[in-house]
């Protein structure tokens, strides 16, 4: 069975590393720790997971290129008798996928919530302008020029 590709269009060049992100974070969605996403400011973006029970120690986060990812795994306790165990010590890995430039700037946790705070750039919108030359097929010289214009 082949799969219909949303980006299998000839005017969409160069977005099949896109198309796999998309189809690795699709995979990967459950539904714990629940989190949210907030903006703080005008370029400044937050998530916050619900970690109650672990620790900062129980937790890490890591950046490897453009995939933010946050483990929790907890130590089982073996000295603790429990009669009814209710809350689970379960491990967990939540990954999120941050747009190019987004930076961590830092992280917090603070009653059972951990909190990671990013940054995005402002970005220039970039007008480039080709120039055309006549002449042979495969003889064509092609000259990029590239300036930048002040947002609005």
């Amino acid at each position: 069975m082949s799969r219909v590709s949303m980006f299998n269009s000839p005017l969409l060049l160069g977005f099949d590393q896109l198309e796999r992100t998309l189809d690795r974070l699709a995979k990967g969605a459950e539904g714990y720790p629940p989190y949210n996403i907030e903006r703080i400011g005008e370029n400044g973006l937050r998530i916050t997971l619900a970690v109650a029970g672990f620790a900062s120690d129980d937790l890490a986060i890591e950046l490897v290129e453009s995939q933010l990812t946050v483990r929790g795994k907890q130590t089982d306790d073996s000295d603790r008798v429990f009669l009814h165990r209710g809350i689970a010590a379960r491990q967990f890995q939540r990954a999120f996928m941050l747009a190019e430039g987004i930076e961590v700037t830092g992280a917090r946790l603070d009653n059972g919530l951990l909190s990671i705070d990013l940054v995005r750039p402002v970005q220039e919108p970039r007008i480039s302008r080709i120039r055309i030359e006549a002449g042979e097929a495969g003889n064509n010289a092609i000259d990029i020029t590239a300036r930048r214009v002040q947002p609005r």
